[in-house]
């Protein structure tokens, strides 16, 4: 009975999963052949965009994980159609192995799915890609470890083990030597070196570490941990019981704080008591003075004054689903992914219990709602150039390309199941797998 009391709630919500059965993975499902939806691919302006950073010998694509069957899509950068597609868990067989014979890794990897994964196993949740197309960086929830594989045979180079039974979110450093990746229950991030797999640094913070922003510098990295969002507690006082959040900007040099904090004061400052604390995805302006911050439970985003440290303004968009109860919001996602188009002038923004994206302008917070695409967006980022936007539509299995400027798809991609994080990087060239 000692051991029972002393393990956190989460942990102990693992321990009782164990008996549940194994889902589908990459190893089990067949490939199918995707093709492309409708939206055709607009005329791109004259003017130069800016292009994805790859060496020699690479080619620029983009990456699709798909966090239910652990299978990586590769599109196309420039024409977006689908080159190839990569096994995220090629050792799935000797991983399950090791998990069957450690009671303990066998209750964390049905409790991910039993909690978190909506009744799956989580394969694939973050990727990047070095420059030269050589490693794709991935982490893996329900393996609780982060992998290099070899693109060009689809082998694992390294292998690195979070603290705690989940890894998450990713960042990659703008030189791109190193990865920052967070670990869910053990309230850290690692810095790992993307070639070796060895860790450099870490630092500590809150319950359930989720999203990390390199700044464009790479001096700093903005990291938020959004506590215990599998939580039924979702109301009143029960709330309290989700853990620390906090969001904190971090030195790369020292890994110190620079500044640490739990956003519930701003809210309360700026008169909104109520709002959850725990910060979801966010994107920043060029020049990183304001944040805009997603929040469990909330349809809309903050704009945060970075310098004076207060919140300065709300954006609130629909809610089209009303009667919804919020414990049925998956994982407190009322909107999972925002990012900036260029010039700062708008933001492209998941609403993903909602199914739609809204495009907003960032200075008058007038919104324009794309409906009808998909279901459940639950990942936006901008491509580089700030041009276009990619959303993974996680309940439809595709993912969209979108221009930011004229609020319309431009393309539409069939992927794999339940796709989240999307990423430009390269492969070598020339490089294709069979779908």
């Amino acid at each position: 009975m000692r051991l029972i009391a002393s393990l956190t709630p989460f942990f102990m919500a693992l321990i009782l999963s164990g008996c549940m059965g194994e889902s589908e993975s990459a190893g089990d499902k067949g490939s199918d052949t995707s093709a492309q939806n409708p939206a055709e691919q607009t005329q791109r302006d004259n003017e130069p965009l800016a292009t994805i950073p790859v060496e020699d010998g690479a080619k620029a694509v983009v990456f699709v994980g798909s966090n239910w069957d652990g299978v990586i899509d590769v599109i196309d950068g420039e024409s977006y159609v689908k080159i190839g597609r990569i096994n995220g868990i090629p050792d799935k067989e000797e991983r399950m192995n090791e998990i069957r014979l450690d009671p303990i890794k066998l209750a964390a990897f049905h409790g991910i799915a039993l909690l978190i994964g909506e009744g799956h196993n989580q394969y694939v949740d973050d990727m990047y890609s070095t420059r030269n197309g050589e490693l794709l960086i991935v982490s893996r929830p329900s393996f609780a470890d982060v992998v290099a594989i070899d693109i060009a045979s689809n082998d694992i180079v390294w292998r690195f083990e979070v603290e705690g039974i989940r890894s998450d979110h990713m960042a990659l450093s703008p030189d791109g030597s190193e990865v920052a990746v967070s670990a869910s229950t053990g309230n850290v991030v690692h810095i790992l070196d993307v070639w070796t797999g060895e860790e450099k640094a870490r630092f500590p913070t809150g319950n359930s570490p989720h999203e990390n922003v390199y700044s464009k510098d790479g001096k700093k990295i903005y990291h938020a941990s959004i506590g215990h969002v599998f939580s039924p507690a979702d109301r009143g006082a029960l709330t309290d019981t989700k853990g620390e959040r906090i969001f904190k900007v971090v030195d790369t040099e020292t890994w110190e704080d620079i500044k640490s904090f739990d956003i519930s004061e701003k809210l309360a400052e700026a008169g909104y008591p109520d709002m959850s604390p725990a910060i979801r995805p966010m994107a920043h302006t060029e020049d990183e003075k304001f944040f805009y911050f997603q929040l469990s439970f909330f349809h809309g985003f903050v704009e945060y004054d970075m310098e004076n440290d207060q919140i300065t303004r709300v954006a609130n968009l629909p809610n089209l689903v009303p009667d919804l109860p919020v414990e049925l919001y998956v994982n407190d996602s009322a909107h999972h992914g925002i990012s900036m188009g260029a010039d700062d002038e708008k933001l492209c923004v998941a609403g993903t219990m909602s199914d739609y994206v809204a495009i907003v302008d960032r200075k008058t917070f007038e919104y324009e709602l794309l409906e009808g695409l998909g279901e459940k967006p639950y990942w936006i980022t901008r491509d580089i150039s700030g041009e276009n936007c990619f959303v993974s539509w996680s309940g439809t299995d595709q993912m969209s390309v979108i221009n930011i400027d004229r609020a319309e798809e431009v393309v539409r991609v069939d992927v794999g199941d339940h796709p989240q994080r999307i990423r430009e990087g390269s492969v070598p060239d020339g490089w294709t797998a069979a779908f």
